[in-house]
């Protein structure tokens, strides 16, 4: 540990939610939220801090002192939060989750497209992807308690380890909503839309949308049959954004939901309400 720093455990159950406002402290952080696999914690920072890092990286706050971190699905059982400036270590508990097997009736991807084909045009797809997942548009979504965003039943979860046609694959990477072809599709939080693919449909995620909410948070929104929002818009709260459909890999009308954090990927069942 760093000379001059002092270091406070916080031990969290999967299901815990540490509840009360963020009020800031000399000596530690504030945090509330699920400390486990998928989860997340929102925090104030101590006074005088000038630098946040999670595990020796920098994490941005907000200028109220206000921060949230996040813990992908294979998160090791710690981390550790440092507030230079502030000279405080906080040392957290991640919970452990089991994850179950999914088995789904669909190819790998889609029937009659070569695999030199699916394989190209998949590259060009993943790499817009990734260039709308690094922007930051500023939006405050990331401090909201969020919306379903669309009616139905789970009918998928997140971190289920999927496999197709007896194919193991990736693990789920959201929440599927079992709403009915043209049910609304709502923001779950204000944000900023980054990527729209109104016309184009990708091969997995057909008519997709992705939603910045700040601080490194964005929704994405799959297999819609339309989108009624361009990127650039920004968005409240519960605002339609489109229709649910099954465009792409899908087996029927469903929407899927999914939350990434620079890179690491959230269960949204732990951030609705």
């Amino acid at each position: 540990m760093t000379q001059g720093f002092t270091r406070r455990s916080v031990l969290a159950a999967a299901a815990m939610v540490v509840a009360g406002p963020l009020h800031a402290a000399d000596d530690h952080f504030a945090l509330v939220g699920q400390a486990t696999q998928g989860g997340w914690l929102r925090g104030r920072v101590p006074p005088g801090t000038t630098t946040l890092r999670l595990d020796g990286k920098p994490i941005g706050f907000a200028p109220d002192g206000v921060f949230l971190i996040a813990f992908d699905r294979d998160a090791p059982p710690g981390a550790l939060l440092t507030a230079e400036g502030a000279n405080v270590q906080q040392a957290l508990t991640i919970a452990p989750r089991a994850w179950p097997i999914e088995h789904v009736d669909v190819p790998m991807h889609p029937a009659g497209m070569p695999d030199a084909e699916f394989a190209r045009r998949r590259a060009g797809e993943l790499a817009q992807i990734r260039d709308a997942r690094a922007h930051d548009s500023g939006a405050q979504g990331w401090r909201q308690t969020m919306i379903r965003p669309a009616r139905g039943a789970m009918s998928g979860r997140f971190g289920a380890q999927r496999v197709f046609r007896g194919v193991p694959a990736a693990y789920h990477g959201g929440m599927d909503i079992a709403a009915g072809a043209g049910s609304p599709i709502v923001a779950p939080a204000d944000g900023v839309v980054v990527l729209a693919a109104v016309t184009d449909l990708f091969t997995l995620e057909g008519h997709l949308v992705i939603i910045d909410h700040g601080m490194g948070l964005n929704s994405a929104m799959l297999h819609a049959r339309k989108l009624d929002v361009i990127e650039g818009v920004a968005l409240r709260q519960g605002q339609t954004i489109g229709e649910v459909g099954m465009t792409g890999r899908a087996t029927g009308p469903h929407l899927h939901w999914s939350l990434n954090w620079h890179g690491r990927k959230l269960d949204p069942m732990l951030f609705i309400v």
